[in-house]
């Protein structure tokens, strides 16, 4: 019975501290959305999570580890577009718009997170490390949207810059934010900038019937 009854306290124990994990991550990542991870002291994570900074110590013994649950713990809340999705279009001028018109709709959801951590990388070298997987990520779906774009030479590195340009938040945020476009309009001028890029980068889709016996004149 004493042994039940010991098992069952290291159980509620092991229960509760898991609870103040979550509740010192959930603090980070919400100060981290509100003032960015360099204006964000343990002090303050302290205080909103309702504990004390040796628990939050306890938990997270570095301001890496700490850094890295909120990464985790906000990424798994807020998962980048799905790549494969566009890779199932074959049109390679359609897929870009979709790309775009997802990526976009991500960022605005995203916008004050993102905001705060790409400011704040340029004096935290933790958070531009952990900022890897979002460059990553970029790196990926430029492959991916590069894929059946028949250009080469001069013309397929200024594609690549181009749809490498489009993809940032930084791109969406002065086109949107700055300049006032809407993202459908945005996502259009950057179709048209990887276009132009390319020189002949156009949609393979099939002209409508009633245009395609049109005489140029």
């Amino acid at each position: 019975m004493a042994g039940q009854k010991r098992k069952y306290r290291k159980m509620r124990r092991a229960e509760a501290e898991q609870r103040t994990r979550v509740r010192i991550t959930e603090s980070t990542v919400e100060l981290h959305g509100m003032l960015g991870p360099a204006r964000t002291s343990v002090s303050a994570v302290a205080r909103h999570a309702g504990v004390r900074r040796s628990t939050v110590y306890r938990h997270f013994p570095d301001e890496h580890s700490l850094f890295a649950a909120c990464t985790s713990h906000w990424m798994a809340a807020n998962p980048f577009p799905d790549i494969n999705r566009w890779k199932a279009i074959d049109d390679s001028a359609v897929r870009l718009r979709s790309a775009l018109s997802e990526l976009y709709a991500y960022y605005r959801h995203t916008e004050r997170m993102m905001s705060n951590v790409l400011r704040d990388e340029r004096t935290m070298p933790l958070v531009k490390r952990l900022l890897g997987g979002y460059r990553d990520y970029l790196s990926a779906a430029r492959d991916t949207l590069m894929i059946g774009s028949g250009v080469r030479g001069l013309a397929q590195r200024q594609v690549s810059a181009a749809i490498g340009h489009a993809l940032t938040f930084t791109t969406w945020r002065s086109l949107v934010r700055e300049q006032g476009l809407t993202e459908t309009q945005a996502a259009g001028l950057m179709c048209r900038l990887v276009g132009r890029g390319a020189g002949q980068l156009v949609s393979r889709t099939r002209k409508p019937a009633h245009t395609r016996n049109q005489t140029v004149r």
